[in-house]
Parts: structure tokens; C-alpha cells; sequence
């Protein structure tokens, strides 16, 4: 039902994760960043809950592949549960349990880390890790740029309905959050490789916009000089 990727910037610090399903609103429910800390997933039979307690094991400097050990040691129904995440601290991890749905499968490179369930095809994964490594752009570049290596390969084995991007910096707050909740027709990778187009030249902008409104840019709505 989902393929993912977690991914981290060595250049700004920046963490962040894509994900796209067939179900809708995915990244409502899979996805979890606190900056400074990592970028997770929790996927397949979604369970919430995992996001936070893989987070708060990230925040104790535990590595990635403990944090994800960790979630799925407190869920009774871990089988059915597929993990990503990376943190400050060692390489990307992976949890897919032996119930995950269809074809599925996962893989980890420099920085990231991958997976999906209900796989068009078995080389999904890798190729997301492929893609995410050859470019050096901006951290939601390169997590678009593997959304769409996931595509090229056919994605999720039926049609997909939403997406998401979640990007963290040094704030509490997200640096950039884009969902795709629902689309019935269209490719919503699509519609959020649109949208990161509009929200990125505007990013640091908002930013400045809450710690110092003053230095901020105008806001560009009518009325404003």
C-alpha cells in the first residue's frame, strides 16, 4: 500500500521523508521528523504509535537501527509493521515484517533509507536509495527525485491517491509539510513536485517570518507593500 523513503542532509542538518499509498491522507499517519533528531516512518498495517517511540529513541542518540528494533519490540503485532528511519547517529534502518503486504522490501544507502509494500516490482526500494544518492540538490529534491525512481519502476502495484513530504530544520516546527490527501485522478507525487516548487523559494521566508517579522520580506497578498 506505501513506498517511502527517510532521508538526512549532511550540508544543512535537515531531515526529511516522501511517502506516497493508495490509501488516502498516508502521510497524516506515517509520517513523523523532529529536527535535529531523525526522520521516520511507520507503514503497511500502520500503527501510529511506532512514529513517536522511534523519535524519542533517536533524541537519546540510540542509533537508527535500534530505534527501529526498539518500536517494533514494543508492538505486539510487529509483523505486520514496516519501520523506516534515520537519525543523526549511523546509517538508515528498516523493520518489514514477515506479514507486510504483497511484494515487499526495503533498502538503505548514504543518508536514507527505503521501503514499500505492495511493490509493482521488488527493486523499488533500491532504486529510491539509487536516486536519492546521485544527486547532490537540496534535501526535498532528492526525496522527490526517488519518489519518482519509485514510479519509473511502477510505484505500488495499483494506482496511488496521496503523498506527502515532511522536511525538518532547526525549529520545533517543520521546516516544510506538503499533503497530497486524496487525488482521483493524477499521479499525487505529481501534485507534490508541483507544490514544492511553489513552497521551496518561500521556505526560509517563513521562517524568518516568526523569529523576526520585521527582517521578513513582504508577504505578497493584496494590501501588502
Amino acid at each position: 500500500m506505501t513506498f517511502a523513503i527517510v532521508g538526512r542532509c549532511d550540508r544543512t542538518g535537515q531531515f526529511g521523508l516522501a511517502i506516497s499509498s493508495s490509501s488516502p491522507a498516508v502521510a497524516a499517519r506515517c509520517a513523523f521528523a523532529r529536527a535535529g533528531v531523525g526522520a521516520v516512518t511507520t507503514q503497511n498495517v500502520t500503527n501510529p504509535a511506532l512514529g513517536p517511540v522511534m523519535l524519542e529513541a533517536l533524541a537519546q542518540g540510540r542509533p537508527a537501527v535500534e530505534a527501529v528494533q526498539l518500536a517494533a519490540a514494543s508492538d505486539p503485532h510487529a509483523a505486520y509493521r514496516q519501520l523506516l528511519a534515520i537519525g543523526a547517529e549511523g546509517a538508515g534502518a528498516v523493520h518489514s515484517g514477515d506479514q507486510a503486504l504483497g511484494i515487499f522490501g526495503s533498502a538503505t544507502g548514504a543518508g536514507c533509507a527505503s521501503g514499500g509494500n505492495l511493490l509493482a516490482d521488488a527493486a523499488v526500494p533500491q532504486a529510491m536509495v539509487d536516486a536519492f544518492e546521485a544527486s547532490d540538490a537540496a534535501l526535498g529534491d532528492r526525496l522527490i527525485a526517488a519518489m519518482e525512481a519509485a514510479l519509473a519502476l511502477g510505484g505500488e502495484a495499483g494506482p496511488v491517491h496521496s503523498a506527502g513530504m515532511l522536511i525538518v530544520d532547526a525549529q520545533a516546527w517543520p521546516w516544510a509539510e506538503l499533503r497530497i490527501d486524496w487525488l482521483d485522478e493524477g499521479c499525487p507525487v505529481a501534485a507534490m513536485k508541483r507544490a514544492w516548487a511553489v513552497y521551496e523559494p518561500q521556505a526560509r521566508d517563513y521562517v524568518t517570518r516568526a523569529l523576526n517579522p520585521v527582517a521578513a520580506p513582504s508577504y505578497g497578498v493584496p494590501g501588502d507593500e
